[in-house]
C-alpha cells in the first residue's frame, strides 16, 4: 500500500463517527470487498489498521487492498446487524463469509385462519398474514412471543378450527387450557369475537402501540392487588417491566415496502447534498450521497429534480422502481415516466425519508468536518462567510472580540476580552480587566466600563478596530456594550451569546435592538460561536480564580497582628507560598523581617494566637 494512500485511509478513519453503523471495504477497482457492522464505527474500523498478531493471514491481505472506506450510520446495534445482513445477500463481498448462506432473520407472524396463531418463521410469504420483524436475535424475537404468549391466552396447536370443526365436536381440551394459557376455542368455550379482541391486543404490540395491552396489564394488576394476591400482582408488575424494555420492528428492513427508491436534499447556498436509499424485497440494498454544485439554484423542487436525474444516470442503473418517495414533489414528474412520487406524512414510509434525511445530515457534516482538516482556510472562509451572512455584516468579520465578567457574589469583579482573527485565536491581543469604577455585582455597568477602556485607548492610539465585537450575554450586555459604543461615535457591529439553564451556549442575537439570529446547533459556524464563549469563559474565570488566591493568600498574612502589606509582599516575594512561611525556621523569619515579627508570625501559625 502506497503512502499517500495509507495517510488517505487514515483521514478516513478519523473522521468516522463513533455511532453504531456499517462499514464497506472499497479496492482499487471500486469493487466492495467486505461489509461490516460496528457499535462504535471509527473504533472498529480503526482496529483493522493496527498492528496485532491477533490479525489472521486473510484480515493482513484484506488491509493491503483498501483504498476507500465507506459508512452508513444507524440508531442502533440490531439495525447495523440487519443493515449488514442486507447488503452481504445484495452484494456478496468477497472476504465475507458470515451470513453468505442466504440466512434470513425471524419475524413473529399472524396467520390469516380462524382463531389465528401467533409464531416465528423466517419465511416471508403472500398469503395475507400479518409479519412483523425481522428482529437482530432468535433470542430477542423468542423473549417477544413469550412475553405475548404469557399475557394473552392465545392458541398454540395445530388444530384446523373452521367452524365447521369445532361443530364436529371432535376435540377436546388440552394441557394449555388447565394452565390457563387457552380459552378453549376448539370446543367452543370462547367465541371468535372474543378471540379476535385479544388478536388486536397482539397486533397493536407488534405495531408498537403499547396502550392496549398496558391498560390490560395495570387493571388487571390493581385487581389482583386490591384482592390481597400480590404474587399475581408482582407477576404483572414484572411484565410491565418487560413491556417497558420490549423493542418494536426496525426500519432497516420492511415486509410492507418492497421496492422502492428515496431521496432526500439538503440545500445550502452554493450546494445540495442528495441522499439516495433503494429498498428491494424490503430490504435496504444502497446508501449513497451526493454533492451537486452545477445548476442549483433557488428553487428546491428544480434542486430535487436535478439531483434525482443524476443519481438515475450515475448511481442507479438508469432506472427507479416504480414509487419513489421523497420531501417534497420535484418540479416535474414527467422526467420520469412510469414512476409515482409519494410525499410521506406518516408511517414507515415517513421514517424510510427521515433515515435518508439523516444520512445526508451525517454525510454533509463529514465533508465539512474533511473539509476543515484539508484545507483549513477554505473552511475558515466558508464559516465567516456563514457568519457574515446571518449578521448581515458589510464584510467578513476577519477581527473579532469578545467580553465576558466574572466576580463571586460581588467580590474581586474582572472582565476578560478575547480576539479572534481569521477565525483563529490570537492569544497575544487577549487582555484581563480589573473592574475599577463598580462596587457590588453589576455585570451591565462591568461591561460599561470594560469596554470603555478598551476602545478609547484603541481610538486613542489610532489602533485597529474589530469588525464585530460579541458579548458573553444576551440583550443587556449587548445594550451596555451599544450604550458606550455610541458615546465614542463608533459603529462596530455587535452580536449576543445568550445560554441555557444548563449554560450551554443556545441563542445569537444580533444588532440594536438586539434579534434573535437562527442557526443550527450542529452547524460549523454554531460550533465556532461556541468556541469562542468558551474561550472567553475559560480566559475569564482563570483569572478571576488567581485573582481570588491572591487576595486569600494576602488576607491570610495581613491577620497577622503588627504585619503590614510591606511585610506580606517582602514574606511572599521570599517564600512563594503561606506554606513555607509557617514552616519557616524562626532564624529565617528574623533575618528576613526582625525578631519582634518573626515571633508574631510563629505564634500566629502555632496556634496559640
Amino acid at each position: 500500500m502506497a503512502e499517500n494512500e495509507k495517510n488517505t485511509l487514515r483521514e478516513q478513519v478519523a473522521l468516522l463517527p463513533l455511532s453504531p453503523g456499517v462499514y464497506q471495504f472499497v479496492d482499487r477497482t471500486g469493487t466492495i470487498i467486505y461489509v461490516g457492522k460496528a457499535k462504535s464505527l471509527r473504533k472498529r474500523v480503526s482496529s483493522y489498521f493496527v498492528q496485532s498478531k491477533e490479525h489472521s493471514a486473510k484480515v493482513r491481505v484484506l488491509v493491503r487492498q483498501i483504498v476507500e472506506i465507506r459508512h452508513i450510520v444507524v440508531d442502533s446495534e440490531t439495525d447495523a446487524l440487519l443493515l449488514e445482513n442486507s447488503l452481504i445477500k445484495s452484494l456478496q463481498p468477497r472476504y465475507n463469509i458470515l451470513l453468505k448462506d442466504d440466512k434470513t432473520y425471524p419475524w413473529i407472524v399472524v396467520r390469516r385462519e380462524h382463531f389465528p396463531r401467533v409464531q416465528s418463521t423466517r419465511q416471508l410469504l403472500r398469503d395475507g398474514s400479518q409479519y412483523f420483524g425481522p428482529y437482530g436475535s432468535l433470542s430477542m424475537q423468542h423473549s417477544v412471543l413469550e412475553f405475548i404468549r404469557e399475557v394473552v391466552p392465545l392458541r398454540t396447536c395445530k388444530l384446523d378450527l373452521a367452524p365447521a370443526q369445532i361443530a364436529r365436536d371432535r376435540y377436546s381440551v388440552c394441557l394449555q387450557y388447565h394452565l390457563g394459557n387457552c380459552k378453549g376455542p376448539c370446543v367452543g368455550l370462547q367465541t371468535e369475537e372474543e378471540y379476535d379482541r385479544l388478536v388486536e391486543m397482539v397486533v397493536a404490540v407488534l405495531k408498537g402501540d403499547l396502550r392496549p395491552v398496558r391498560q390490560y396489564l395495570e387493571t388487571e394488576m390493581d385487581k389482583a392487588s386490591g384482592e390481597l394476591k400480590f404474587e399475581v400482582a408482582q407477576r404483572y408488575k414484572q411484565r410491565l417491566d418487560a413491556l417497558d424494555h420490549y423493542a418494536g420492528r426496525s426500519v432497516i428492513v420492511s415486509p410492507r415496502i418492497v421496492d422502492v427508491d428515496v431521496f432526500s436534499l439538503l440545500a445550502d447556498d452554493e450546494v445540495a447534498w442528495c441522499n439516495f436509499v433503494r429498498i428491494r424485497h424490503g430490504s435496504i440494498v444502497c446508501v449513497s450521497t451526493v454533492k451537486l454544485t452545477t445548476g442549483v439554484g433557488g428553487d428546491e423542487r428544480d434542486m430535487l429534480t436535478l439531483a434525482i436525474q443524476h443519481i438515475v444516470e450515475h448511481i442507479a442503473g438508469g432506472k427507479l422502481a416504480r414509487e419513489v418517495i421523497v420531501p417534497f414533489l420535484p418540479s416535474t414528474t414527467l422526467l420520469f415516466e412510469g414512476v409515482t412520487f409519494t410525499v410521506p406524512k406518516r408511517g414507515e414510509k415517513l421514517q424510510l425519508l427521515e433515515f435518508s434525511q439523516k444520512s445526508a445530515r451525517i454525510y454533509r457534516a463529514e465533508q465539512l468536518k474533511n473539509l476543515e482538516i484539508r484545507n483549513p482556510e477554505r473552511y475558515t472562509e466558508r464559516v465567516l462567510g456563514e457568519m457574515q451572512k446571518a449578521l448581515r455584516l458589510d464584510r467578513l468579520p476577519r477581527h473579532i472580540e469578545c467580553f465576558d465578567n466574572s466576580n463571586l457574589q460581588g467580590a474581586h469583579p474582572v472582565a476578560s476580552c478575547v480576539v479572534f482573527r481569521d477565525g483563529k485565536p490570537a492569544r497575544s491581543e487577549y487582555r484581563h480587566f480589573n473592574i475599577k469604577t463598580v462596587v457590588g455585582a453589576d455585570d451591565y455597568a462591568s461591561m460599561r466600563e470594560v469596554v470603555y477602556r478598551r476602545y478609547s485607548r484603541l481610538v486613542a492610539e489610532g489602533a485597529e478596530l474589530p469588525d464585530l465585537i460579541i458579548a458573553d450575554g444576551g440583550k443587556g450586555q449587548m445594550g451596555a456594550i451599544h450604550e458606550v459604543l455610541e458615546g465614542l461615535g463608533l459603529a462596530i457591529p455587535i452580536a449576543g451569546l445568550a445560554k441555557d439553564d444548563r449554560h450551554r451556549t443556545a441563542e445569537l442575537l444580533s444588532g440594536y435592538p438586539p434579534l434573535l439570529v437562527g442557526v443550527r446547533p450542529a452547524s460549523p459556524l454554531f460550533r465556532f460561536l461556541t468556541h469562542i464563549q468558551e474561550e472567553v469563559h475559560r480566559f475569564a474565570i482563570a483569572f478571576h480564580r488567581q485573582k481570588r488566591s491572591k487576595a486569600f493568600i494576602h488576607s491570610e498574612l495581613e491577620q497577622i497582628e503588627g504585619v503590614g502589606a510591606k511585610t506580606v509582599r517582602t514574606l511572599l516575594q521570599h517564600f512563594r507560598t503561606v506554606a513555607k512561611v509557617r514552616s519557616a525556621p524562626i532564624e529565617e523569619l528574623t533575618a528576613l523581617v526582625g525578631q519582634a515579627k518573626a515571633r508574631k508570625i510563629k505564634t500566629f501559625f502555632d496556634g496559640s494566637h
